[in-house]
């Protein structure tokens, strides 16, 4: 069984991954469902979809308990409980990863987001998720904060796939390829075969218009209201036209010579938060080539069941988008701000999640204890 839609979207040449993983996903059989029948092709996971994860139902009571028993602290739980998810998922990939020559098959798994300021130990950590986990399908997620930019850097540079997450601005974006061509360049120095390295950028969506249209109502004329729920696609568009610039030219084509692959742009934060657009508009508007789309399920199943994929939306369209930065300009959004907010407001959301997962798994690991 396969969706026309899901399969025109696939067939468009843009990556289906789901927005969630966890243990009742693996035990029940649903992910393997979602890859035979739904398109799926890889997972992403943050802090706040573990948060949920442990927080509900009895899946993880059983592996609370024996680590309870080893005497496990709530740190060492949690890597274990998380990475356990991570590697299993892995291996329900693992024929799609061989399939694509490692495109996809790909599964997530983020840095402790306390330390997205801190370069040395995001490095120290995604090092030791990577060899935790000991699987190559395995993406290491990294914020793209300018201390995570050398830790991506020096994180590829090691061999380590990489899913940098948490990009909102096109500038900030292009910092991360030039890490990521940085990291490449460096992992060829170091003896790495390139080939066996891969990247996606995450690039957000819906917290862009969910924040800018706050400030278009607050601004209040006709001319901002008419701008609402235009910002988003048109940073993915910007973004999309500096990937194609940013992997051209001689010193991109050498890392090719040498079997590199580009990081490819991934579409994060696409399920539509404001009930007045269509629920499938950051799919819809966002097909192009090259690209993968991280969605949660309940978007995944809008676009099964009324999603519009017609063709590249993205392509050509950078003059477009332009225009819309500087109609949000000219009634007083600054940009600026709007994407410093949306950073340190993506990794503080992301710590209180950490936080909450650190109380759930205290408190289970206390009531495993008796």
């Amino acid at each position: 069984m396969s969706n026309e839609n899901l399969t025109a979207l696939s067939q468009a040449g843009c990556s289906i991954w789901l927005d969630d993983l966890s243990r009742e996903r693996l035990t029940s059989g649903n992910l393997a469902e979602l890859i035979a029948d739904w398109n799926v092709t890889g997972v992403t996971t943050n802090p706040t979809i573990f948060a949920g994860a442990l927080s509900k139902g009895a899946s993880y009571d059983e592996q609370v308990r024996e680590l309870a028993a080893r005497g496990a602290d709530t740190d060492a739980t949690i890597r274990e409980v998380t990475t356990t998810d991570v590697r299993n998922a892995c291996d329900v990939f693992r024929d799609v990863y061989a399939a694509t020559d490692g495109v996809d098959g790909r599964v997530s798994i983020e840095v402790d987001p306390r330390l997205a300021f801190e370069t040395e130990k995001t490095v120290a950590e995604a090092l030791d998720l990577w060899k935790t986990v000991d699987r190559p399908n395995l993406l290491v997620k990294i914020p793209a904060t300018k201390e995570g930019l050398p830790a991506i850097t020096r994180t590829l540079a090691e061999g380590v796939s990489v899913n940098v997450t948490l990009i909102f601005s096109v500038e900030r974006y292009q910092g991360v390829m030039n890490a990521f061509i940085d990291g490449l360049e460096q992992a060829k120095a170091n003896g790495h075969d390139l080939r066996t390295i891969h990247s996606v950028a995450s690039f957000f969506v819906s917290r862009v218009d969910t924040e800018i249209d706050k400030r278009l109502d607050a601004i209040g004329t006709d001319e901002a209201k008419a701008l609402r729920g235009q910002a988003a696609v048109a940073n993915a568009r910007l973004a999309f036209a500096e990937y194609e610039r940013a992997f051209s030219g001689p010193r991109w084509e050498a890392l090719v010579a040498d079997g590199a692959r580009a990081q490819r742009p991934l579409w994060a934060s696409t399920g539509v938060k404001d009930p007045a657009y269509k629920d499938t508009l950051y799919v819809d508007e966002l097909v192009v080539a090259n690209t993968v789309n991280t969605m949660p399920e309940k978007t995944l199943h809008a676009v099964a069941d009324h999603g519009k994929i017609d063709g590249d939306k993205v392509t050509g369209r950078e003059q477009e988008a332009r225009e819309v930065f500087g109609k949000l300009a000219a009634v007083g959004i600054d940009l600026d701000d709007v994407f410093q907010v949306l950073e340190t407001e993506g990794v503080d959301k992301f710590e209180k999640s950490w936080v909450e997962l650190l109380e759930t798994v205290t408190n289970q690991l206390a009531q495993a204890k008796g």
